[in-house]
């Protein structure tokens, strides 16, 4: 019984010198604080004797630059949707229009016509406008031209010349589109927008024109209701080169 009790006696003053112990080294340990540079990450640091936060001017700048790094980076949640490849509406790629096809841009060719100088023939079925210009030979433009149900054929002679003209789309046209979900306006100031773009020249009395387009990748196409559309530079160029009152034959 005695040796039991000296045993628990002397286990009980073990701990508590063990404790005393821990509580001293506690005790000498600095206490953590944060630091209190506000534009540095989240870090803890030590305490110095004086209790002000010991700094690491290397460490810290470390631990900035990497901060800085992270936020620079962009951020990726990934979950049921992968939004990894999202990108912002102003860098999503655009989709690429078909560009024009060489045969359309303006040249130079061999063209025989027993029409005269300064006329202007108009061949639909190749998407090709002539400006017979003598000697067996025609400046040709590319063009789009009226889309199945809008094709014509005739002979007239340039009314009117406009430049950057207005757009004022006849009646038929605005219950058409509006039966399909479009709605045109009653009418449109002329500008970059405007679907006659640079220039036009109106064909006799009828609704039809030579004119520019604001859908350059539509030469070469089948696109219109009737007019005849070429890219702004040619509508441009062939407009210094025609007078009103010049003969024009659609084929």
């Amino acid at each position: 019984m005695k040796k039991t009790l000296f045993l628990a006696f002397g286990l009980a003053a073990a701990f508590s010198s063990s404790a005393a112990l821990a509580q001293d080294r506690y005790r000498e340990r600095p206490p953590v604080v944060v630091s209190p540079d506000l534009a540095a990450p989240w870090v803890m640091q030590l305490a110095g004797p004086n209790g002000r936060p010991v700094v690491y001017p290397r460490q810290a700048a470390q631990q900035r630059a990497i901060y800085q790094q992270r936020e620079q980076q962009p951020v990726v949640r990934r979950g049921i949707f992968d939004r990894s490849t999202v990108q912002p509406v102003a860098m999503r790629p655009q989709p690429i229009r078909g560009q024009i096809e060489p045969q359309f841009l303006p040249q130079t060719v061999a063209y025989d016509s027993k029409e005269k100088a300064g006329t202007i023939i108009i061949d639909t079925n190749n998407r090709f406008l002539y400006l017979v210009t003598g000697n067996g030979q025609a400046r040709r433009y590319g063009v789009g031209v009226g889309k199945p149900g809008f094709e014509w054929a005739g002979e007239h002679r340039v009314t009117r010349k406009a430049e950057w003209p207005d757009w004022t789309p006849p009646s038929e046209m605005i219950q058409r589109e509006a039966a399909k979900g479009h709605y045109l306006p009653a009418r449109m100031e002329g500008g970059p927008e405007n679907p006659l773009g640079a220039r036009a020249m109106y064909l006799g009395s009828t609704l039809y024109r030579i004119h520019g387009t604001n859908a350059p990748w539509s030469i070469g196409s089948a696109v219109s209701s009737g007019c005849i559309r070429m890219r702004n530079e040619d509508v441009t160029d062939l407009y210094e080169r025609v007078n009103i009152g010049t003969k024009v034959v659609v084929m």
